[in-house]
């Protein structure tokens, strides 16, 4: 008797139950006991989605976080290297001003210079438009920098076009993170530009 019940159990066609298994979408548990419909097939896909998306956003959350720690172990001797004597490191650098948030990846500064560094996984030519617009206001929305030397930088994992190029060009420092480090990419003789 025990042989049959095992044999029921286990045949492709046996009934199964419709108590959620740990891990696994409830409604999953119900269409293998029913035919599925259109509503509930899309309700499943939407379900499905949200899921994904909420993954998605975790990843590239963590993956970026990664990247920033790749770069901010390496900037202080990156940057002194470079003639620009800071002295440490802060990240997201947060605010409001007038209404509108801000927030800056990572700030390396000593006494009197600060370098602002914008941190992408992929740098496109937007994201250096854009930070090259938020550096514009930085002694606006944070007045306690408003007698600083202020210099920027975007540093990535990969680019899109030739964003790096640009970013060089209007006189930000690029920096690479690569591997288990980073690495400065601009000439030798590059001077970055005041903001």
């Amino acid at each position: 008797m025990a042989i049959e019940k095992a044999k029921k159990a286990t045949t492709p066609y046996a009934k199964r139950s419709k108590a959620p298994v740990s891990g696994v979408c409830e409604a999953s548990a119900t269409y293998a006991a029913e035919p599925p419909t259109f509503e509930s097939v899309w309700r499943m896909f939407q379900e499905s989605e949200k899921r994904m998306n909420r993954l998605e956003e975790l990843f590239v959350t963590q993956w970026g976080k990664l990247v920033e720690s790749l770069v901010e172990g390496d900037l202080v001797p990156l940057l002194r290297s470079r003639g620009i004597d800071v002295e440490q490191t802060s990240r997201r650098h947060c605010g409001c001003h007038n209404g509108r948030n801000f927030e800056f990846d990572i700030v390396a500064y000593d006494g009197d210079t600060i370098v602002i560094v914008e941190v992408k996984t992929t740098l496109r030519p937007n994201d250096v438009k854009d930070f090259l617009n938020e550096l514009t206001h930085v002694r606006e929305w944070i007045p306690r920098f408003a007698d600083n030397h202020i210099c920027g930088a975007v540093a990535y994992l990969q680019e899109v076009g030739e964003a790096s190029a640009m970013a060089a060009k209007r006189g930000l420092f690029t920096i690479r993170a690569t591997g288990s480090s980073a690495s400065i990419t601009n000439s030798p003789d590059f001077q970055p530009k005041a903001f």
